[in-house]
Parts: structure tokens; sequence; C-alpha cells
């Protein structure tokens, strides 16, 4: 939510610095993002003055430029050499002095400095529109009143806005805040609160009587579906003359980023930001019939809305219809083509209605139609205020459009609804807030809200809450408003805080995240949290038979919940790639889901690392080296023995996005796979360099650790021995295999086997391989002779003739 500053403090009784208005917003729970200066021109013509021309004489060196002298109010007249075709003795100027700075209409600022022009001297420049950020023009430098005072500051002239804007971080239950006149309210209450008072209040406009239309123009409403429209207000207003809106409209939508248009939607952009209830204004002269109709249509109507898109509705989609049944717009969403507003428009029947929050938010996702109106109405609008700011609108509409009111507010409200009453007890809020509020604090708290006081006898409190709102329904919900507004760093922390200890399950399922991520960390990775609901085209048919799909998707690339943890990961990955950003480490634990059976859902946790680019950037030292398979394998290894996981199979495995992919499970339980992304997966998110990939089922991982606490042991004093053989195997034979045969010698001598060499040569023999294989032989309480280990060399010596046909070399 965008907020002015400015625009703020026309609706509070005292007015607070920037940076103080930040502070209170933050602490009643109106979190202030960001604080940023808006100037409507940049720089607001700091430095910058009016001027006189004294004198004008051509430039002895160039047809085109003229030597002119400057009145700026006080001292020497200024010398400027000047190259506008206009100018002329007694002219009233803006003048840029020496140390002033411009910032031009586009282009870089320029601070101006005593400069040679084709050898005479410049002390400044009389300036045109588009020099200063005014205008567009550069036909020749302004002319101003002749009455303006020499040494004038140009920003009194010009009178350029400055403002603050704030963006507020609102949670979604805080529709109250989505105006200005709601954030007014809730500083007003905390000024009160500070203060221990009821005087302020905010600064709501008077409502002015409007001038009446010499013909009457009725248009009529009926509502069909009360259930999504359960309020409707209108009036007809003649006469109207589309135009620019005057400058003080423009420039406060301009400081929320609201792009000005004319005076007839600009006031209806104003009034929405002003006080949360959107408005639609409609050409009166197309409304067939003279009738307003709020109904459902068929399934499949074809409708022509504003940005000229034929969309096809559905059944539940409520539409603002003519007398006709015609659709003239998407109720609280979007405008129709036909109706709207146009240049030559001269009748307008405007538009303040409530729409049920679960009508429009369907309607608004179906369409793919985010806006502003939208997204209030899917929060709840204050259902009471409809007839009033209608007529504020009315208002503002007959002042700047020079239109006349053409019929009576026509109001429809059949079920008036009644107001939420809450009961609650003084030991209930002192309780849930943790703090000992006295009661007549709590009371000045809600008045100042608005909520009205039934009764406040004993020990209980009755409020009725205002329809602004619609949230509040429970006990917890009162709570919440008094601690919002007494400020929740105002809670005070006990010195002693007292607790049961509780004893955590082994293994500490936090702890064994954190340890995972911290080595990770620390070994260059990059922890990221990608969205958990992703696009379904990434995937196949097959995959997008067991996939959750979304019923309302946030948009049309955001429609399933994602199967896989790749896809989201490769966004990133490309994010990064595609700004230069090359070489990359990064983890994530997240949540895939899938459909098991119609109905029935499973959720599972994961650990998943993408790895792209190079592992050792090139130097004087030593070459480039890109990430590849092993350098994947190393970490994944290295994550089982921090964790005191043993026992790794390994097994090759091709996946619908691996190649060259394996598997390693333990206790033939599959935990994670590993390899690299296939060229067509990456060619999805156009990454045109190899990406690797593992992926951990982090609830298997979490059902092998121990169960108990590990204990340190004492390393063996006695050394340990190595022996090495040579191995001539069959090519296609992997060290797994070898690593296999040897764990069938059961020996408590041997500690470790490792693989130190490869050779591969013709003279080894056709198809055929050598593996070098070192043995690592320890024993704890005594000092091994060769005996010993001689005897387990001939065991496994004839595991690997037996198992894998293997020849020793000798």
């Amino acid at each position: 939510m965008t907020i002015s500053y400015n625009w703020l403090c026309d609706y509070l009784p005292v007015k607070p610095t920037p940076e103080e208005l930040s502070v209170i917003l933050t602490r009643i729970g109106l979190e202030v993002e960001s604080l940023e200066q808006f100037e409507s021109v940049k720089g607001s013509l700091e430095g910058l003055v009016i001027g006189e021309v004294l004198t004008v004489a051509p430039h002895p060196n160039a047809d085109k430029l003229r030597l002119t002298t400057v009145n700026t109010g006080g001292g020497e007249p200024l010398h400027i050499v000047c190259g506008a075709p206009n100018v002329a003795v007694g002219q009233k100027v803006v003048i840029a002095p020496i140390g002033a700075t411009i910032y031009p209409a586009s282009g870089e600022p320029l601070t101006m400095k005593k400069a040679k022009i084709r050898g005479e001297e410049s002390h400044g420049m009389i300036c045109a529109e588009d020099e200063i950020g005014i205008g567009e023009s550069h036909a020749g430098i302004m002319v101003l009143d002749p009455s303006l005072q020499p040494g004038t500051p140009a920003r009194e002239v010009f009178k350029p806005v400055q403002d603050w804007i704030y963006e507020i971080g609102l949670t979604p239950n805080r529709m109250d805040a989505m105006s200005h006149l709601g954030v007014a309210r809730d500083v007003c209450a905390y000024l009160n609160n500070s203060e221990n008072t009821l005087t302020y209040k905010a600064l709501i406009p008077e409502l002015s009587t409007l001038p009446k239309a010499a013909t009457p123009y009725e248009i009529g409403v009926t509502i069909e579906n009360t259930d999504a429209c359960p309020r409707y207000s209108g009036i007809s207003i003649t006469g109207v003359k589309i135009a620019p809106s005057p400058d003080w409209l423009k420039n406060k939508l301009l400081a929320i980023g609201v792009r000005p248009i004319n005076n007839i939607v600009d006031i209806t952009n104003f009034i929405l930001h002003e006080t949360g209830q959107p408005l639609h204004a409609f050409d009166a002269d197309a409304i067939d019939g003279r009738q307003v109709i709020v109904k459902n249509l068929p399934q499949n109507t074809v409708f022509v809305t504003l940005d000229e898109k034929e969309r096809k509705l559905d059944a539940a989609d409520l539409m603002i219809c003519n007398g006709k049944s015609e659709p003239m717009c998407i109720a609280g969403v979007f405008g129709g083509l036909r109706s709207g507003v146009k240049d030559a428009t001269t009748n307008i029947f405007l538009e303040s209605a409530c729409f049920s929050p679960a009508s429009i938010r369907p309607t608004s996702f179906r369409h793919g139609l985010r806006t502003d109106a939208a997204a209030r109405f899917e929060k709840g609008t204050d259902i009471s205020a409809t007839a009033f700011v209608l007529q504020r609108a009315a208002a503002l509409i007959c002042e700047l459009a020079g239109g006349q009111a053409a019929s009576e507010i026509v109001d429809v409200y059949p079920h008036p609804k009644a107001q939420t009453e809450v009961e609650t007890s003084w030991s209930y809020i002192r309780k849930l807030s943790g703090k000992a509020y006295p009661e007549d604090k709590i009371v000045n708290i809600l008045s100042s809200l608005g909520f009205g006081i039934l009764k406040k006898d004993g020990e209980r409190l009755r409020v009725s809450v205002p329809y602004s709102k619609p949230d509040i329904s429970i006990p917890a919900d009162i709570v919440e408003e008094v601690m919002r507004i007494d400020g929740l760093d105002n809670i005070e922390i006990p010195s002693q805080v007292l607790i049961t200890p509780a004893a955590n399950p082994k293994p500490d399922r936090e702890k064994v995240r954190e340890k995972a991520a911290n080595y990770l960390a620390s070994n260059g990775f990059n922890e990221i949290f990608t969205n958990s609901i992703t696009n379904s085209k990434y995937f196949t048919a097959e995959v997008l038979q067991r996939t959750v799909k979304m019923i309302n998707s946030l948009s049309a690339d955001l429609d399933v919940m994602r199967p896989s943890m790749l896809e989201t990961g490769l966004e990133s990955v490309a994010h990064n790639l595609n700004r230069r950003n090359d070489n990359l480490l990064f983890f994530e634990f997240g949540n895939t889901y899938a459909l098991i059976e119609q109905g029935k859902y499973e959720e599972t946790a994961h650990l998943s690392l993408y790895l792209t680019g190079q592992k050792r950037t090139e130097s004087w030292m030593h070459k480039a080296e890109p990430v590849d398979f092993y350098f994947l394998k190393g970490y994944v290894q290295n994550l089982f023995r921090q964790l005191g996981i043993n026992g790794l199979q390994w097994a090759e495995a091709e996946g619908d996005a691996l190649q060259n992919g394996w598997q390693i499970s333990v206790k033939n339980k599959p935990v994670v796979v590993l390899g690299a992304v296939n060229a067509q997966k990456l060619k999805q998110f156009d990454i045109k360099q190899p990406v690797w990939f593992a992926d951990f089922n982090w609830k298997i991982v979490l059902g092998l650790l121990q169960k108990s606490d590990n204990f340190y042991k004492e390393i063996p004093k006695f050394p340990a021995v190595r022996r090495d053989l040579a191995l001539v195997l069959d090519k296609q034979v992997k060290f797994a295999a070898v690593e296999a045969a040897a764990k069938t010698v059961k020996s408590s001598l041997l500690q470790e086997l490792n693989l130190f060499d490869v050779f591969e040569s013709e003279k080894l023999g056709a198809n055929k391989k050598s593996y070098a294989v070192s043995f690592t032989f320890q024993d704890a309480q005594k000092t091994l002779t060769d005996k010993e280990i001689d005897a387990v060399m001939d065991k496994l010596v004839k595991a690997f003739e037996g198992q894998l046909q293997a020849e020793i070399r000798k």
C-alpha cells in the first residue's frame, strides 16, 4: 500500500514530521517498508532564480549564439552565452547560475560551471522548459510574467511539489488501512492514546450541495444477485466536460504512482485512494433502457473489456448490465469498452457499490485482471460508506468537470447489514496481551478507532464493530486492536521467564537441518527459497496426471503445486545466469506435492543442491575447473558423513530430467538422486551451461539418523597399515562393484579402501582397464603383523577374482 505524506496530512489535525510519522505507522502495525522522497519536478528547481535580460548582442565567433547580460537581483549582472532564437531584452527568464544543478526532462543532471563558449565566458544558463524538467518544449527559452522580480527563487514561481511516499506492508485483513483516511484514523487513535484524550479525529471532507441539472436524467437500479451485491448506489451527472485534471489532483496521483488520465477517471482514482471505496463511471448515454441490472449471465457470454480484449464470461461472474441485460462491466473488477467514459462523453452514471469478496476474487483471477478495485473488494469494503463516497465523488466531478446532478442518489440496500458486536472481558484482554491495561485506556483506544461501547459493567465489555473493520468478529481481534494502537513495543518483558523444560525427541529435526545448512553455507553454497507453486508447462502429461492443480491460481504461470524441486531451482539458476552470475552453488529445503488418488495428497520434504559454472576460476596459477559430477558427489557424501549415515548403496538411475544419473540408497531405501540435468530440461529455461543436481528425500534422511547422541571414542594409538592392489577388470565394471566385493570379506581390520588410479591401455588386453586400489588396516588393541594383514589380503584377492574375474597385476 502506497501512502503520500502530504495527502495523509490533509486528514490529520496535527502534522508530525515524515520521520515521526514513519515511527508511528510502524508502531501501530502498519509497517513502513520504505520511505522515499517524491518531487513533481526533479531537484525542485533548487538554486534556480528569475532573471531579467538587460542586453543582447551577437556572438563574435558564432552566428547562432548571443551574448547576454542578465540581472538576477543582486551584485553584477551575469554574462551568459545563449543559443535560443527568442531571447530578447526585457524578458523575465529562468536562470541556472554557477553551482546550480538542472535536471533535464531527458538525460543526466548537469551542474553549472563557468565555461568558455567559442572564446566568450558564460556564467550560467538561460533555461528552456525541457532543460529544467518542467515540460518537453525546446523551441526556445521560457519567457515569464513581466511582473516577476529578478532574484525570485524559481521554486516560488513554479511551486514544484515535494512529498514523502511510504510503502506500507499490509496484512490481508487490514482493508481498513487501504486508504489515506483509514490510515489517518489509526494515526489519530495513536495520538489520542499517547495523550490520553479523544480530541484527535480524522478530518473527513465535508459534503457540499450538488448543483442540480435543469433536466432530470433518471437511471434505475435492480439487484438480482443480492448475495454477491448487497448494496448498490448510483447517481446521474450531466453536462460534464472530459479534460485534463488540475495540477493538485495530478500531483497527488503521480506521488503514489498512479498515472493521470482525465478528470473523471482521476477523480475515481483519487476517491479510491482517499476512502478505500472503488467507483466506476459509465457513459450514461450508452446505458440502454436507462436501467442498471446487477446479475449473472450465462456461461461463455462474450464481453469486450476496456482493454479491447474479448473475454468469455463464467456463469459465476457478477456483471453490471443495461436494461437489455447486455453486459457493461465486470462488477468490481473491470469496465467494458462500449460503456466506458470517452473524450466525447457528456453524461455519466457514477457507481458506488459493495460486492462480496467471495464473488470478486475468483472472477479477478479467472480473467487475470488484478485491478486496484478488485484488490479492495476481495478484502471487503465499508458497506456503510457507499452513499457518502458517491456524494463526495459527485461533488468533485461537478466542481472539476462542470457537471450537474441530474438525479437523486439511487441507493439499493435490500438487506441492511447489522453491526457486528463482540463481547469480552477485562481479564481476557490482560491475559492475552500480557499487559495490565487500565480499563479507561482500553475504552479510549476502541472509541478512537470507531468502536461503539455498548456495555461496560463489572468484568464484561461489549462493543459494536465499525463497518470499516469487517475482519473483527472475536474477542482476540479486540485485544489485537488495543495492543496495536498502544504499541506492540510497549508490552513489558518480565525480568524472569519461567518455563518447564521439555525434552526434544532425538534426533532434533531442526538441529539436523541447521547442521546440513551450516555445512553447505560454509562451503560456499547460498540458500534459496523458491515458490512451491509453479508452471504446469514445465512437466510432461504423465507427470501432470499426478500433480496437484490450483483451483484459483494466482496467475496463468502459477497453476500447479510443484511435483519436483528441480524446475523452481532452475528458475533461480536462469535468473542469476541472465545477470552474469555464472558460478552458482545453491541449496534449498522445500516440499513437493503429489496426487495419490482422488482427494488424497502427499507432501514430501526435500533438500536439493544445484551446481553450475566453475568450481575454481582461472588465475595465473591454475586453469579454470568446471563443476562436474565428482564435485557434486563429494558434497553429497560429506553430507552423509556429517549426519552419521553409512552404508551407501550406489545404482545407476536415469530420471526424466537427468542424464547419467545415480541413485544412492541406504538400507534399501532410495535417499538421493544426483546427476547432470539433461539438455531438454535446460532448454526450457534457456540455460546454456551444464547444471548438476542432487535431490535428497529429507523425510527418509531423518528416519535414518541415530536416535541417541553420538559419543566420542579414543583415537587408536596403534599405527594403520596400507597395502595396494592393481586389479585388471573388464571396462564395464564400476568401482562400486569393487567396493561391494570387498565388503563380502568380513574383517574388522579393514578400515578403508580407496581408488587412487585408473589405467587403460591395449597392453592390458581388449576392453580392459586397471584399478589401483589402496587398503587401510588397523586394530585398536595392538600392532598388526604381516601375517594378519596377508590373511585378509588373500581373502580380498579371492573375492575379486571370484566375483569380478579380476586379474592381479604383479
